[in-house]
């Protein structure tokens, strides 16, 4: 930038992609309560796991000054949907070809499993490419055991996944989505 008596100036904007999830998790946490509203599913934003070392108060009440996770969290929601137990997570990516395995933890994914093992529904929320995708578990398992890439090109989200509807009410409506998966003849 030019300054009078031509002084230059350059400003270098700093870029956080510690809250890149927060809008995602937002428009879900949106839908979810539509959801519980209408009595159409009970699906909650799990708690993250912490355990308090240090807190002091202010004039707001107790603040958490001090804190460590106590275990790595699973999936960030979870409920029932038409008696079935859905569990899932919200990931975001500003990578425009592919979506990388390392935003998947290998405990969320060993967990992925379990849930399929035992009868339950979960999947990932795919916020890429301007769009949201419902990207089923079982596609997600497939993909991880038959190659060694590291991470899942958006050739394979646009095949094999499902674009979610951004809508006023529900704002993200994935539900829409499960029914097409996992209910057709309901």
């Amino acid at each position: 930038m030019n300054y009078p008596g031509k002084i230059k100036k350059e400003f270098k904007r700093q870029v956080s992609h510690s809250n890149r999830g927060m809008d995602l998790e937002e428009l879900i946490n949106q839908s979810n309560n539509f959801y519980l509203e209408e009595n159409i599913a009970v699906i909650y934003k799990k708690p993250t796991p912490i355990t308090i070392v240090d807190a002091s108060f202010d004039s707001h009440g107790r603040v958490i000054t001090k804190a460590y996770f106590k275990e790595p969290s699973t999936l960030d929601y979870n409920g029932l949907y038409k008696g079935k137990y859905i569990d899932f997570d919200a990931k975001s990516t500003q990578n425009k070809t592919s979506f990388p395995l390392s935003n998947l933890h290998d405990h969320q994914y060993n967990h992925m499993k379990s849930i399929i093992e035992h009868g339950g529904i979960t999947f990932l929320i795919i916020s890429m490419n301007s769009n949201y995708y419902l990207l089923d578990g079982k596609d997600i398992i497939d993909f991880v055991n038959s190659n060694d890439r590291k991470s899942i090109p958006f050739s394979y989200i646009e095949e094999k996944g499902y674009i979610i509807d951004k809508k006023i009410r529900p704002r993200l409506d994935y539900i829409k989505v499960i029914d097409k998966i996992y209910f057709q003849g309901d």
